[in-house]
């Protein structure tokens, strides 16, 4: 796509169901990660701006959310569903731009989206609560109790860059599925695609003040959204850093934080090597590595190393770098220049230390070639902290044991993988590798929509997956009934 076919948006916030721009507003450029073309022009929100989404969300809680029937919640994300999947290629081609995301991984982020929608339009009408037997506890003859969840409130949702659509509907869906009402402040790298979506969610049949979109930084508007009294529930997804100052800040309201990771990715001399090479290669270096369940560290046992390696570097080297709009792009750019010189320090650094570069070490502007590391050393940063970048270090081992020392050495938890055809030994890792999810016989980088996903350690604090985030956007309350 040449620059004469690009429309440059402008747009501001979403609130109340109308764009908010100028004003004296500040104006940020939205450009592309790759070429630096101008995608969007969006006039930031003022503290009058967020002020004014949040009350309205309060409000349109209080008289229509909360009463909604779930019928009608579900019918809605259902809508949404079916138009966002009509609307594919646009989505797809706007989260290619704005986030330099390559246009197949662009489809596939769509899809994932359109399938949270009908995850969440099903979870909205199942059942709420429990029937509790009174009678188990002495004194509870005649006695009926039960549990119904009802919705928080207002929530609070702040999204990064790498999926600009599905972790903004990772927050959203459930919480329309809940009952709640939503103010969500998207990555100011990638904006576009949440207001987007939240337009076709008020043309599904969304009220008008449900959910509002706030452009800005965090250090902007981050505080003043997370400790508002109206907001009731916070769910964050981003940096370490970043979300334990909003833990920190939010006192005592619901907190969910889906945060960084290093994931490791155990290959064990009796694995499938064929599916564990294809399955590595995907997982490492999908969208230059920038996921939180990325593959980083690759563990594999000594007696399988070398061949490992003899076949897995030259499929990293194959990978095609360039245009994110090329349908036989591989691998794009970082969503910036700084990000990519950081990932090159990073290696330089452990270069100088001992490490040994296989393929890849190479920049360009904001794109860091695919880089598989080996001589590595424990301390080093691309192996104890998150590189998110498109780089893996492989490390061997020789025992189970070993393997499961090294994995869990990390201050993060978020996924692992485990290659073996021992169904002993995976169940015996399932159990034993300090992390929110295990994936057998596929890497760590996989997420379905449908289960319960999160971290531990430093990887975060509570689970998203549409049915486990509508939990947690819900309070539960007893009602016990005495029969006379």
């Amino acid at each position: 796509m040449n620059q004469s076919e690009i429309t440059v948006m402008h747009v501001g916030s979403l609130i109340d169901g109308y764009e908010v721009t100028g004003g004296g507003r500040i104006r940020h450029e939205v450009r592309s990660p790759y070429n630096g073309e101008l995608v969007g022009l969006v006039d930031f929100a003022t503290k009058e701006d967020l002020e004014h989404a949040i009350q309205t969300a309060h409000r349109v809680f209080q008289q229509t959310m909360k009463k909604m029937p779930a019928y009608q919640r579900s019918e809605i994300l259902r809508k949404a569903a079916d138009a966002l999947e009509a609307q594919r290629e646009d989505f797809a081609h706007l989260l290619s731009r704005e986030a330099g995301k390559p246009i197949r991984d662009a489809r596939g982020e769509v899809g994932r989206a359109v399938q949270v929608l009908r995850f969440a339009a099903d979870v909205a009408k199942a059942n709420d609560g429990e029937l509790i037997k009174m009678d188990s506890a002495v004194g509870g003859e005649n006695r009926i109790g039960f549990a119904r969840r009802y919705p928080v409130g207002v929530v609070a949702a702040i999204t990064p860059f790498n999926f600009p659509l599905n972790l903004v509907l990772h927050k959203v869906a459930p919480a329309i599925a809940a009952g709640c009402t939503v103010v969500v402040k998207p990555a100011e790298k990638t904006p576009l695609s949440a207001l987007k979506l939240a337009k076709l969610l008020l043309q599904a049949g969304l009220p008008k003040g449900a959910l509002h979109v706030v452009m800005g930084t965090g250090p902007d508007l981050g505080e003043p959204l997370v400790t508002h009294p109206l907001v009731k529930k916070v769910t964050f997804t981003g940096s370490g850093p970043v979300g334990y100052k909003i833990k920190q800040l939010a006192g005592s309201k619901k907190v969910t934080l889906e945060l960084g990771s290093n994931a490791p990715n155990l290959i064990f001399e009796d694995a499938n090597l064929d599916a564990a090479i294809s399955s590595i290669v995907t997982g490492g270096f999908a969208y230059a590595g920038q996921a939180c369940i990325s593959v980083q560290r690759i563990y594999v046992q000594k007696t399988l190393y070398q061949t490992f390696l003899d076949r897995f570097v030259p499929r990293v080297a194959s990978l095609r770098v360039g245009d994110p709009a090329e349908e036989t792009t591989d691998v794009g750019p970082l969503i910036t220049e700084e990000a990519a010189v950081r990932v090159e320090q990073w290696v330089q650094e452990a270069v100088e230390n001992g490490a040994k570069v296989l393929t890849g070490g190479k920049r360009e502007g904001a794109i860091y070639h695919p880089t598989v590391l080996v001589d590595v050393k424990p301390d080093m940063k691309v192996v104890c902290q998150e590189v998110f970048g498109p780089l893996v270090v492989v490390i061997p081992f020789d025992t189970e044991e070993e393997a499961v020392s090294l994995a869990n050495a990390s201050d993060y938890g978020l996924q692992a993988g485990v290659f073996t055809s021992d169904i002993n030994r995976a169940f015996r890792l399932a159990d034993k590798l300090e992390t929110g999810g295990v994936w057998i016989n596929d890497v760590s980088t996989v997420r379905q929509d449908n289960y319960p996903y999160g971290g531990v350690k430093r990887s975060g604090i509570g689970k998203e997956g549409v049915k486990y985030a509508v939990e947690d956007m819900t309070e539960v309350k007893f009602i016990g009934v005495k029969l006379l």
